[in-house]
């Protein structure tokens, strides 16, 4: 096993062969290749535990992620998820109010006004009114009179006492239960909605006119609610509109699954005209982009329109008009069509070795078909991580009543004093945000003061542990998620570097490769795994809290705090890319032969600085190849589903005729967007696929020389273009132990 694993040494010179595309230059000689092994049989089976102290921290931190979910079950409440409750902190529809499941608000319009409807909606209680548990909603207009001012709350309220706060004295009169918002000024004909009473649509509302109520203001309240709660109307015809085209959305996700997996398996016989094409089309771009450049630049010399004459103006668009815009533009474009023909001249050879390997990871794709399914076992992990996280961080961040030992939470409702306009004369002094109790009277001299409702205030060892127990929770979102995508990468690799260690293939080729290496993934690997995904992880929680820290300071007049951040986050998003970069050959080289994480890291960073150039034409031309297949498979199921949902296809019978929908757009965008999923999933394998093919073939070049003792593994075509060859065939024997 120690002989299997790369050797390189720092400080010493490079003594191996000359290779074709070999990093040469300042410093490439202290990286040394590695060297020929006869005990190498491709990826080592006979293997150890790595990293088994970050593997121990990872089984820890599951362990500890497992008990937080379990306390949070066990302790949480999510009832509030599930029912509405009132100002009183009472649920509606169960307990005591098991006849009364909705909720009423005394003035609905102060949720327009205070937030969103549907932020309203979700959080329950964070409208700035009172709210009563009502059996059903009012079924008509309704308005306090002046006449009832000085009536008692049993008088006028006597057929709608229960539309009234709980504990409300029925001897107070209207106008101090009104001041003090304990009884509704108002009823307006209601229709139940997610549990709660909204306004009915298509209702004319005549209320008297009263100080207190303005009718303009109300019409205008309930347009701006009708249209934040339309939602509601549009979710059920979604919903309708799913029920009708669900079958159709299959058949478009299976025409997406055929494309893209005829899309890499036809590059067996088409990778060099595609990638011919591509970079034609490219040459085309770019060239008629200087032809149009210079068409505007010799237009606007005739004019005689310079920048000289323009000035210098924040309006962006003004400078298309003068010349110098589009001479910069054309010798910019020329300097890019120039260098890159230039690369095409001079990196012919590598552009021709990436078209090989393409065209071997495309046979290696269809000799391992179970790999291409392999996306789904990492979907369903994915599926239970962020599952288990959303149920775990729902109890304890909607449900405020759990706590740990201690005779559990307690949860009250918490009133605040509040005034429309701190400004008004008298009101200057005002105790406003501070708390107040809403069946006691407002004693003070500012018009409007009032004490309304404003949340709940929980008590308990849990809620104050609420803020570390989320940020466990993100901290393990991220790591099992990195760690699952890594278990992907790295299983991927051990079955395709199987492939390439296999001499003569496919007879060579172990039997189940991909199982094999999923079992010796996760019984060997699980640490190394998680070492990684634990460094990305960082990075990432890094990036969210700079994130955060910039929507902060967006309100901010300090240009230079910002430039700062901007600066960072530039940086963490390089070092995310670089970090995804490394672990991903690292995975690579952990499959083939068994290292811990670092050593695998550096090996792999070393053999592709050896062959930077290769690295860099072979990953633009796969980028470029498999963002041409994603726009193919993505475009033509979306052009194909555009078309079909609305009604432009004509004469498929009765039995493929387009179902009648009320949004056509909806399963033409769900189409769309699962076919870029499953194209994506695919095309994941095959550049795994590629990643894993390249870094064997750069270890076969340096371990063998084409002797019989030594032959290569790769291909006859990158044997032909690197105009090397073995002295054995590969159809003769077996390679010598």
């Amino acid at each position: 096993m120690a002989g299997a694993c790369l050797k390189v040494s720092v400080g010493k010179k490079n003594k191996g062969q000359g290779l074709p595309g070999t990093l040469k230059g300042v410093g490439a000689g202290r990286w040394k290749s590695a060297k020929y092994d006869p005990s190498f049989r491709g990826p080592i089976k006979n293997r150890g535990c790595t990293d088994i102290i970050c593997c121990v921290l990872f089984l820890l931190f599951i362990l500890g992620y497992i008990v937080v979910g379990l306390v949070a079950w066990v302790y949480g409440d999510p009832r509030q998820v599930l029912y509405p409750r009132n100002s009183t902190g009472a649920y509606c529809g169960i307990g005591e109010n098991k006849d009364k499941p909705y909720v009423l608000y005394f003035n609905i319009f102060s949720c327009v006004v205070a937030t969103n409807i549907i932020s309203v909606a979700q959080n329950g209680l964070k409208c700035p009114t009172p709210q009563v548990c009502v059996s059903s909603c009012p079924d008509a207009p309704w308005a306090v009179g002046e006449a009832h001012l000085s009536k008692t709350v049993i008088e006028v309220y006597e057929e709608k006492k229960n539309f009234c706060l709980p504990g409300v004295s029925p001897d107070m009169t209207v106008k101090d239960s009104l001041h003090q918002e304990l009884c509704p000024s108002f009823l307006l004909p209601s229709t139940p909605a997610l549990g709660r009473c909204f306004p009915s649509p298509n209702v004319n509302y005549t209320l008297p006119e009263y100080p207190w109520i303005n009718n303009a203001t109300v019409s205008s309240g309930i347009s701006d609610l009708l249209d934040s709660i339309n939602a509601r109307d549009i979710s059920v015809k979604i919903f309708e509109d799913f029920a009708r085209s669900w079958h159709w959305i299959l058949m478009a996700l299976g025409v997406a699954l055929v494309l893209s997996l005829l899309f890499i398996l036809l590059l067996r016989l088409v990778a060099a005209p595609l990638v011919l094409l591509l970079i034609v089309g490219v040459l085309a771009v770019l060239a008629y982009g200087i032809y149009h450049c210079w068409q505007q630049y010799r237009m606007l010399r005739d004019k005689g329109a310079s920048i000289s004459q323009l000035g210098f103006t924040t309006n962006f668009s003004a400078y298309q008009s003068v010349q110098e815009t589009w001479l910069a533009a054309l010798i910019i474009l020329a300097v890019l069509e120039g260098v890159l023909l230039l690369m095409l001249i001079f990196l012919r050879q590598r552009i021709r070795i990436a078209i090989a390997l393409l065209k071997e990871a495309s046979r290696a794709v269809g000799q391992m078909m179970s790999t291409m399914f392999y996306p789904l076992v990492t979907f369903v992990l994915l599926v239970i991580c962020i599952g288990y996280w959303a149920l775990t961080a729902l109890y304890p961040l909607y449900s405020p009543r759990w706590s740990l030992g201690g005779g559990g939470g307690q949860d009250r409702s918490q009133y605040i004093y509040w005034v429309n306009n701190t400004s008004t004369p008298d009101c200057e002094n005002t105790p406003v945000n501070k708390s107040c109790d809403p069946m006691a009277p407002v004693n003070s001299s500012c018009p409007g003061l009032k004490c309304i409702f404003q949340g709940y205030s929980s008590t308990g060892l849990a809620q104050r542990s609420l803020f570390n127990l989320q940020i466990y929770g993100v901290l393990g979102l991220f790591w099992t998620i990195n760690w699952v995508l890594a278990l992907g990468q790295c299983v991927l690799a051990g079955a395709f570097a199987s492939f390439y260690w296999a001499f003569h293939k496919p007879r060579d080729i172990p039997t189940f490769p991909l199982s094999s290496a999923f079992i010796r993934t996760l019984r060997y690997h699980t640490g190394s795994l998680a070492f990684g995904a634990l460094i990305l992880t960082l990075v990432q929680i890094a990036r969210i809290i700079l994130e955060y820290i910039d929507h902060k300071l967006r309100g901010s007049q300090n240009p230079v705090a910002r430039c700062i951040i901007c600066c960072f986050k530039c940086c963490l998003w390089c070092l995310e890319k670089f970090i995804k970069f490394l672990n991903r050959n690292a995975y690579i080289m952990i499959a083939i032969y068994g290292k811990n994480f670092c050593v695998s890291a550096k090996n792999a960073f070393m053999l592709l600085m050896r062959n930077v150039v290769r690295v860099v034409v072979l990953d633009k031309v796969t980028d470029l190849l498999l963002f041409f297949g994603k726009l193919l498979v993505v475009g033509g199921v979306g052009v194909l589903s555009f078309f079909f949902f609305s009604g432009r296809i004509k004469g498929l019978g009765k039995d493929f005729e387009n179902p009648q929908l009320n949004y056509y757009w909806l399963p033409i965008m769900t189409s769309v967007m699962g076919a870029y999923v499953i194209a994506s999933g695919f095309f994941n394998v095959f550049g795994m696929c590629v990643d894993t093919l390249f870094l064997c073939f750069l270890e076969d070049l340096e371990r063998n020389d084409g002797s019989q003792e030594r032959p290569y593994y790769m291909p006859k075509a990158l044997l032909r273009i690197l105009g090397k060859k073995n002295e054995i065939p590969p159809a003769g024997k077996k390679r010598k132990k």
